[in-house]
């Protein structure tokens, strides 16, 4: 009687450890099978547009986009006028660039604007105010030493979500 109860016990543990052993070896197949899932999606791509070149060798872009951001190089106005006038071109140039990746002004979450001279920034907010919708992207505003490049009295870039 003792020999057949530990062969029943035995065999009760055995088919425990079998069904222990089925499941752990399920979980693992599953979970290999989660990490292969990751590793073939596709990683977003970068696009850039409006490369510009120097010595045929890329230099940078005028506007990158990955997922759904986009970021806007630095726009300036390199003709006559007083800061309004540039800051009015520069503003609609980021917006052409915004639209063209398919985004808007109102999805800007941050603008950086770099200003000829410091004592520009009273008229270039004039102009800049109201143009990013009721709820404005971050900013920063500086003045840069040795001025912007080109003639431009101020040069701003972006970063929108599509």
């Amino acid at each position: 009687m003792k020999a057949q109860r530990r062969s029943i016990l035995k065999r009760l543990f055995s088919s425990i450890a079998g069904v222990a052993g089925i499941s752990a070896a399920t979980n693992a197949v599953a979970a290999n099978e989660s990490i292969e899932l990751v590793k073939t999606e596709a990683a977003p791509q970068k696009e850039a547009f409006n490369v510009v070149t120097q010595d045929d060798v890329p230099l940078f872009s005028g506007s990158t986009k990955l997922g759904n951001l986009v970021f806007v190089a630095g726009k300036g106005y390199h003709k006559e006028g007083d800061i309004k006038v540039h800051t009015e071109e520069v503003l609609k140039e980021l917006e052409k660039e915004l639209i063209k990746a398919g985004s808007s002004m109102e999805k800007v979450l941050k603008v950086s604007v770099f200003l000829h001279d410091l004592n520009d920034y009273k008229g270039m907010n004039e102009v800049y105010k109201g143009r990013f919708g009721n709820k404005p992207p971050v900013r920063t505003t500086v003045a840069v030493y040795g001025g912007v490049p080109g003639s431009s009295l101020v040069e701003m870039d972006c970063i929108a979500y599509i």
